[in-house]
C-alpha cells in the first residue's frame, strides 16, 4: 500500500512532486477526454478477384420447337449442387468468350522507410552548474520483403551534440567520444521455412523488460552514458548474432550465437554518469587505462530460451552464458599510480520470467541467477580489487490501467549474493522498490509521468518527472526534471550532484 506521506529524505523533490503529484492525482478522479487518439493500422492489397464467366445470350427461332438441355453450372455453383433444366434453343448456341483467369504471381517484394529526430536539451543545476546536452538524433530504418518471402531490415543512427564545442566543461577524451557518432543499428534478413524462422545479422534480442530498470534482459547490450533516464530504445544496443526460432501452437524455442559481441557504452573519464568514481587516495595518482573489449570466437555469447503460454500464463526460461557486457575495473597499483582498467569477463546466467492478465491488473515477474559476475572490492590490499560473486536478482511487478490512459506500476527487487564478500558495498541481501504513474486523464494530447526508484536498504534513490504533449500524431514535446539522491557508494547517489532538468523535443515519420 502506497504511504500517505513522503519521508524526510523526499525533502529534495518536493517542489518537483508536489506539482507532478497534484497533476497526476487530479487527473484519476476523472476528467472526460475532449478527443481520443486513433491509431492507424497498415492496409495490404488482398489477391484480386477471380474473373467472372460470361453466359452467352441467344433468341431462339419462332419456327423451331425448343428441346431441353443442360447448361454449365454458374461459377459459383458446386460439383453436389443440383441443376435444373432450362429451354434452350434447338441451334447450336454461340460459343461464349471465357475471359482468361490471370496466373497466379509472385508476391511483390515492398519496403518502407520509418525513422525519428529527436533534440535533447539538459542543464545540470547541481554541484558545479552547466549544460550538459544538446544532443540531436537522426535515427533511420527501412524494411521490407523480397519476391522470395526473405524479411530484411536495414537501420542507422547518426547523433551530434554541440555542446561539447560550446563549452569546455568536459576533458577532451569525453568530447571526442560523445560529440559526434555514426552507427549502424538493426541489420538483418528473415528466412522462414515452415515452423523455423531464421535472423542473422545485427538484431534486438529482448527476453524480459521491466519499467525502469534491467533485470532479465540479458542479451542486450546498452548505451549507459545517459545512465537508465532515456527511454530504452534509445538505450538498447543491438548484437551482431545468428537466431533460431521455433514455433508451435504455444510452445516457443529460441537459440542465439554471438560470434562478435557488443559491450556496454558506458563512455569515458570525466563524463555525466561515468560508472566508476573511485575516491582519491591521498599520495597517488589515480589514471584510467583503455577498456579491454574481448572478441573472437573463443568469446562468443551463446544461449537458449523456451516460452510456454497456457492457460493465459505465458512463462519462460533461458541459459546464456557471454563475457559481462557491463564493465568491471581492475586495479593496478604500480608506485604511487593506481590504474583502473576497464575489462569483461565470462559470467553463465540461468532466468525465468511470467506474466498475466489478472483482469484488473497484469502481474510480471522475472528472476536471474548469475555466476561469476565481478564487484569491486573496498579492500585497498586485494591484488586486482576485483571478487567473483554469485546473485539471485528477482523482480515481481503489478500494474494497474484505467480510464483516460491512466497507468499505475509498483515493483519490487531483490538482488541476493549467495557467496556473499565482506569487502564489497552491497549488503547480503539488497531490496528496493519502483513506482510509476502516468495519466491522460487531464487531456489526450498530455501525459504526466512519474517514475520513483529507491532502495530499502539505504537512502539512495532517483525520482524522474515528465510532461509529454503530441501536438499530432508525428511531434512530440516532453519537458522534465531528474533527481538523484544517496551515498557517494550508492547506486544513484554516485550522481548526486547530476541533478537535472531538461527538454525533449521528437518527430517520427
Amino acid at each position: 500500500m502506497a504511504p500517505t506521506c513522503l519521508p524526510p529524505q523526499y525533502k529534495k523533490i518536493a517542489p518537483h512532486a508536489g506539482l507532478f503529484a497534484g497533476v497526476l492525482l487530479g487527473a484519476m478522479v476523472g476528467t472526460t477526454p475532449i478527443a481520443q487518439a486513433q491509431s492507424i493500422d497498415d492496409l495490404f492489397g488482398g489477391p484480386p478477384p477471380a474473373a467472372r464467366k460470361s453466359a452467352p445470350k441467344s433468341t431462339p427461332p419462332a419456327a423451331e420447337p425448343p428441346q431441353t438441355i443442360t447448361p454449365p453450372a454458374p461459377a459459383a455453383t458446386t460439383p453436389t449442387q443440383p441443376v435444373t433444366p432450362v429451354a434452350a434453343p434447338a441451334a447450336p448456341p454461340v460459343p461464349a468468350r471465357v475471359e482468361s483467369l490471370p496466373l497466379a504471381q509472385p508476391e511483390p517484394s515492398r519496403s518502407t522507410l520509418t525513422g525519428f529526430y529527436q533534440n535533447d536539451l539538459a542543464y545540470t543545476y547541481a554541484g558545479k552548474k552547466h549544460w550538459s546536452r544538446f544532443n540531436n538524433t537522426l535515427d533511420l530504418s527501412g524494411q521490407g520483403r523480397t519476391q522470395g518471402g526473405m524479411g530484411w531490415k536495414l537501420g542507422g543512427r547518426v547523433l551530434y551534440d554541440p555542446i561539447y564545442d560550446l563549452t569546455d566543461h568536459y576533458p577532451d577524451a569525453v568530447r571526442k567520444d560523445q560529440r559526434f557518432e555514426a552507427m549502424i543499428r538493426e541489420a538483418y534478413v528473415d528466412v522462414g521455412a515452415g515452423d523455423w524462422e531464421f535472423r542473422l545479422g545485427r538484431q534486438h534480442i529482448i527476453w524480459g523488460e521491466m519499467v525502469g530498470l534491467f533485470f532479465a534482459d540479458v542479451v542486450s547490450a546498452r548505451d549507459m552514458r545517459q545512465f537508465v533516464l532515456p527511454d530504452f530504445d534509445m538505450i538498447r544496443i543491438p548484437q551482431w548474432a545468428a537466431r533460431a526460432e521455433y514455433f508451435s501452437g504455444d510452445f516457443h524455442a529460441e537459440a542465439v550465437l554471438i560470434p562478435y559481441m557488443t559491450y556496454d557504452d558506458i563512455g569515458k573519464p570525466g563524463a555525466e554518469f561515468y560508472p566508476f568514481n573511485p575516491p582519491p587516495v591521498a599520495g597517488f595518482t589515480t589514471r584510467f587505462a583503455k577498456e579491454k573489449k574481448p572478441v573472437g570466437l573463443d568469446e562468443s555469447a551463446y544461449g537458449t530460451r523456451l516460452s510456454w503460454i497456457r492457460n493465459g500464463w505465458d512463462m519462460s526460461g533461458f541459459i546464456y552464458s557471454a563475457n559481462d557486457p557491463s564493465a568491471a575495473f581492475l586495479r593496478q597499483t604500480s608506485g604511487s599510480v593506481i590504474t583502473y582498467q576497464p575489462i569483461h569477463k565470462r559470467m553463465h546466467q540461468l532466468g525465468a520470467t511470467l506474466g498475466k492478465d489478472l483482469g484488473p491488473m497484469v502481474l510480471k515477474a522475472e528472476a536471474v541467477y548469475t555466476r561469476g559476475k565481478l564487484f569491486s572490492t573496498l579492500d585497498p590490499l586485494d591484488a586486482d580489487g576485483l571478487v567473483k560473486q554469485n546473485m539471485l536478482d528477482t523482480v515481481v511487478g503489478l500494474e494497474w490501467s484505467f480510464p483516460q490512459e491512466t497507468r499505475f506500476n509498483v515493483q519490487l527487487f531483490q538482488r541476493r549474493f549467495t557467496n556473499h564478500h565482506a569487502s564489497i558495498v552491497p549488503n547480503r541481501t539488497e531490496n528496493g522498490f519502483s513506482l510509476l504513474l502516468s495519466t491522460q486523464a487531464l487531456h489526450p494530447k498530455l501525459e504526466p509521468e512519474m517514475l520513483l526508484i529507491r532502495s530499502l536498504n539505504r537512502n539512495d534513490w532517483s525520482a524522474q518527472f515528465k510532461l509529454t504533449y503530441k501536438l499530432d500524431g508525428n511531434w512530440r514535446l516532453a519537458a522534465g526534471a531528474d533527481v538523484f539522491e544517496g551515498p557517494k557508494t550508492g547506486l544513484f547517489g554516485t550522481y548526486d550532484d547530476k541533478d537535472r532538468v531538461y527538454t525533449e523535443v521528437r518527430y517520427s515519420f
